[in-house]
C-alpha cells in the first residue's frame, strides 16, 4: 500500500456548507466508483452549525432544506446530552449532520466537489442525517446503499442512479441496527449478495454477515460470516468496506476492524467464489494502520476507513479512505499485492 504524496486529497475547507450558517467539519468516508471517464466519489459531508453567542445553535433539515434552530441558552426545556446531541421540547437533536456529495475527477487525484448535497435527509428515518455510502454497478444500473440515521437508529437504505445526475431512492434493506453494507458486482447462485453488519446488543460483538435477495430489496438466508477475533486490532468491532473484488483465488475483501484504544486499521478477507459463506483466508495484520498525521490527528483520532475502491485498467488498485473523520485520501496498491499479503 503507498499512500499518494497528495493526500489529503479532500479537506473540509474544499466544501461549501449546505447552508451559509452551517460549517462543514469533515469530508470523508467516500463511496468509489468509475463512471465513463471520470472517477466519481460519493463523500459523507459532515456539517454544524456557527455559534452564536446567546442561542443554541441546533442543525436540521425539513423538507429536504437544511436549517437552524435557535434556541436560548437558559431555556428549561434545553437538555444537553453529551458532546453529539440535545433533547429538546420531547425530541431528540444532533450537533452534527450528514449528508452525501459528489465529487469527480478525471485523474482520480484532483476533485471537484459539487456545490449541492446529492443525497440528503427528505425521510423520518433520514432525520439524523446520512452517511457512509457504498456504490456499485448491476446490470447497467449503480445501486447507492447509505446508512441513514435518525432517532430509531441506524438502518441500511438503497438508492439508484443512472447518470450521477438524479437520484432515486428506493427503501430500507436492513432495519435498525445496520450498516457497512456492500453488494457483491455479480449475482451468486442466481442471487443477489451482500455482506452486512448488524449492531449485536446484549451478547458478542458487532460483527459482518451475509445475506442473498431476489430482488435487491429483500434479503435473506443470514448468516454470520466473520466476528471479531479479539486480537489487538479486532477488541471492538468490525464491518465491511466496498464491494468485493472478484479474483481467482475467491472473493476479496478489505475490511475494518475498531481495535485497542479505538484505533481502526484497515484487514483483508478472501471468501469462496462459489459459496461466500466459506473463508478462503484472512489477514492475521492490517494492511493500512494510521501512521501519517492526518491519520493519527484528526476530528476522530487514529481512524482509517473505507467504503470505495476502483480498479484501474493496469492493475493498479486505488483505496480511497477516510482520515479522523475528516478528509479524503487514497492508498494505491494491486490485487497481486494484496492477495500476497496473506502469505
Amino acid at each position: 500500500m503507498k499512500r499518494h504524496e497528495c493526500n489529503p486529497l479532500i479537506s473540509p475547507s474544499l466544501i461549501k456548507a449546505s447552508n451559509p450558517l452551517f460549517k462543514v467539519l469533515g469530508a470523508f468516508n467516500p463511496g468509489a466508483i468509475q463512471f465513463k471517464n471520470e472517477i466519481i466519489l460519493l463523500l459523507r459531508v459532515a456539517e454544524n452549525c456557527l455559534p452564536e453567542k446567546d442561542h443554541i445553535t441546533i442543525p436540521y433539515y425539513k423538507n429536504g432544506e437544511a436549517l437552524v434552530m435557535r434556541v436560548s441558552k437558559d431555556d428549561p426545556e434545553l437538555i444537553f446530552k453529551d458532546t453529539r446531541g440535545y433533547f429538546y421540547k420531547g425530541v431528540d437533536y444532533l450537533t452534527t449532520m450528514s449528508h452525501l456529495r459528489l465529487a469527480r475527477s478525471s485523474d482520480g487525484i484532483n476533485f471537484v466537489v459539487e456545490d449541492n448535497p446529492f443525497i440528503y435527509p427528505t425521510l423520518n428515518c433520514e432525520c439524523f442525517g446520512v452517511e457512509d455510502a457504498r456504490v456499485v454497478q448491476l446490470e447497467g444500473t449503480y445501486y447507492i446503499n447509505y446508512t441513514a440515521v435518525s432517532g430509531d437508529g441506524y438502518v441500511a437504505y438503497l438508492a439508484k442512479t443512472d447518470d450521477f445526475k438524479s437520484v432515486e431512492k428506493l427503501g430500507i434493506i436492513f432495519p435498525p441496527l445496520n450498516k457497512d453494507v456492500a453488494f457483491f458486482p455479480e449475482k451468486i447462485g442466481g442471487k443477489y449478495a451482500a455482506i452486512h453488519r448488524p449492531d449485536n446488543k446484549g451478547f458478542g460483538l458487532p460483527s459482518m454477515w451475509y445475506s442473498t435477495s431476489p430482488d435487491m430489496m429483500n434479503w435473506g438466508e443470514h448468516c454470520c460470516l466473520l466476528r471479531p477475533d479479539g486480537t489487538k486490532t479486532e477488541q471492538q468491532k468490525i464491518g465491511g468496506g466496498s464491494s468485493p473484488l472478484k479474483t481467482d483465488e475467491g472473493w476479496l475483501i478489505v475490511y475494518h476492524a475498531k481495535g485497542e484504544n479505538s484505533i481502526y486499521t484497515l484487514k483483508l478477507l478472501l471468501l469462496d467464489l462459489h459459496d461466500p459463506t466459506k473463508i478462503v483466508k484472512k489477514s492475521s495484520t492490517p494492511i493500512l494502520i494510521p501512521e501519517t498525521d492526518y491519520e493519527k490527528n484528526g476530528f476522530f483520532p487514529n481512524v482509517v476507513f473505507t467504503n470505495g475502491m476502483v480498479e484501474k485498467n493496469d492493475g493498479e488498485l486505488w483505496i480511497y479512505y477516510g482520515a479522523c473523520d475528516e478528509t479524503v485520501c487514497v492508498a494505491i496498491t494491486s490485487i497481486t499485492d494484496l492477495l500476497n499479503h496473506f502469505n
